[in-house]
């Protein structure tokens, strides 16, 4: 398989696309609102246009069309990546929608995200049945075939890291890199295996990634909102289970995972002690707020993220 095609054609699908959309959001004067409990530093960031994962997941699911009819490969775990994108990039869409064109503060409730994580998660779980995929469930080492038990565990893996990948996305270029190399690391293990779907898939999602880069990197010109982090950490998480792999995501994304528990930490010590762990949580800003910079903190993270993403593919 040609890995440079995959990639460009996704690259240069985002790259022409994207200007337009940040002229428009200008345009508009439709920008990001920053969190009032955030760092007092990234009050410069209000006002920056986002949404721009609504660009390269459009890529993303072009390039895996055509592509898949390149190779003739509209199989299962085709259709189970292709919406994994697709529908956690929806739910992603209509928070960012509402929040931002409809001026709230908050988007979809948490039971709407709930049970439309929920209904999507068991679609996926389904194809997975119809088309005899099993999924390898990770501490158990044994695979399940049940819907009810299949549709639970890619619930639960799915909106898992698809939040990790949203907690993640808080420094410019931050989420994107990290998501480079992880699903640069997909890449590697599918194409070991002989998997084309994943390894196309994963081409296709790096190349998009690395165009949006251009415009993510610090000072950002537009970010990914909920449409971009939710989609790309579902991508990740069926992409894991396609592989009958899904404990390398652990590995692999120990970034995302790190950031996560230090919010569910945070939470839980100030419920139960009254006291926070870190200084500010997602555990990137702790850092912020200990005097370093944003740009060491995106590249300390990335360090981290490369090493984890290496040992896993040393050990799966």
């Amino acid at each position: 398989m040609n890995i440079i095609l995959p990639i460009v054609t996704s690259f240069l699908l985002t790259v022409i696309a994207m200007p337009f959309f940040i002229q428009y959001f200008n345009k508009k004067k439709l920008g990001q609102t920053t969190r009032e409990d955030g760092p007092l530093w990234h009050e410069v960031k209000t006002g920056t246009p986002t949404m721009g994962g609504t660009v390269f997941i459009l890529a993303i699911l072009l390039a895996m069309l055509i592509f898949g009819f390149i190779q003739t490969s509209y199989s299962g775990e085709f259709w189970m990546i292709w919406l994994a994108f697709l529908l956690f990039g929806a739910i992603g869409f209509i928070d960012d929608f509402i929040s931002i064109f409809k001026k709230r503060n908050e988007g979809l409730t948490a039971k709407q995200k709930f049970l439309t994580q929920l209904l999507f998660a068991f679609v996926i779980a389904l194809i997975a049945m119809v088309t005899n995929q099993h999924i390898f469930i990770p501490f158990f080492g044994f695979e399940i075939s049940n819907i009810l038990l299949v549709g639970l565990f890619m619930f639960i893996w799915i909106t898992g890291f698809s939040n990790a990948v949203n907690l993640t996305d808080g420094l410019d270029g931050l989420a994107t890199g990290l998501n480079i190399i992880s699903y640069g690391a997909y890449y590697f293990i599918a194409a070991a295996e002989g998997n084309s779907n994943v390894a196309t898939a994963s081409l296709i999602v790096v190349g998009s990634l690395i165009g949006f880069l251009i415009f993510n990197r610090k000072p950002a010109k537009i970010f990914m909102g909920d449409v971009g982090s939710l989609a790309l950490g579902a991508g990740l998480a069926v992409m894991s289970s396609v592989l009958n792999n899904p404990w390398s995501l652990l590995v692999i994304g120990f970034v995302f995972v790190v950031e996560t528990v230090s919010v569910m930490l945070q939470v839980l010590s100030f419920k139960t002690r009254g006291k926070r762990i870190f200084k500010m949580a997602p555990i990137h800003h702790h850092f912020e707020m200990l005097g370093w910079s944003e740009s060491k903190v995106v590249n300390v993270f990335w360090a981290v993220g490369l090493i984890s993403a290496l040992i896993a593919l040393f050990i799966f």
